[in-house]
């Protein structure tokens, strides 16, 4: 691979591996399930409507205006709020590099494939412009042969707040940055979301359960639901 074809994206998600040096010291959460660990069979189990996924409009990275709702319907997708910035370990870039990770196993899989999409959308849409979410992507946000993944952010704050509501996802200024020199640091909890193709969320993943295998079972068996009607 093109030294120059590598994400900004694949560059942060070394922080995730750098991390694992400090891993004794830092009494957080682990991302590596115990040994043995073995996820539940999929279909063996349900999973719960939680919310209906907010809409509003987004900036897609190629710059077009569209409706959220055209990213979180009519497939199983895998949402998360990032931003391109962020260098901890446990936060956006191990989001990336866990869906980096089952990205290739759903497109070997011809039972998968056309049925699952990603979507990372912006925290911060001063900085983070379709631009910055196209660099970030890579070849991720310009690839459409394989697996979708959409690089989102909104055109402000204003329409950002109703969609972080939505979801539930908190976030908040750690530092200030300097206007023009240096974005701010944020400061929020990872949080990825599993939509149905109905757009409703039917899990929410935090650092302590966002592993590739719990995942991909998590997908598989909201596949094998039969459309029925909705609970009242």
């Amino acid at each position: 691979m093109r030294a120059g074809a590598v994400s900004r994206a694949a560059l942060l998600a070394l922080a995730l591996w750098a991390g694992a040096a400090t891993a004794a010291q830092d009494p957080g959460p682990s991302t590596v399930p115990v040994p043995g660990f073995v996820p539940p069979a999929p279909g063996s189990y349900r999973l719960e409507r939680i919310m209906k996924a907010p809409d509003g409009i987004v900036l897609e990275s190629d710059g077009s205006l569209r409706r959220l709702s055209e990213f979180t319907t009519g497939k199983v997708t895998l949402f998360s709020f990032i931003y391109t910035y962020c260098t901890d370990a446990k936060g956006c870039p191990l989001a990336y590099a866990t869906l980096h990770s089952l990205k290739g196993t759903i497109e070997r899989s011809p039972s998968l494939r056309g049925k699952v999409r990603f979507v990372s959308m912006s925290f911060d849409p001063e900085f983070d412009t379709p631009v910055a979410m196209r660099s970030y992507g890579g070849s991720e946000a310009r690839d459409r042969r394989g697996l979708d993944w959409h690089f989102l952010t909104t055109r402000n704050g204003r329409e950002l707040a109703p969609l972080l509501d939505g979801f539930g996802q908190d976030v908040s200024v750690a530092a200030e940055g300097r206007p023009g020199r240096r974005p701010p640091v944020l400061s929020h909890m990872l949080k990825v979301y599993l939509l149905d193709p109905g757009g409703e969320v039917r899990e929410i993943y935090s650092t302590s359960y966002l592993h590739p295998a719990v995942l991909l079972n998590d997908v598989k068996t909201l596949l094998q639901e039969r459309p029925g009607p909705r609970p009242r």
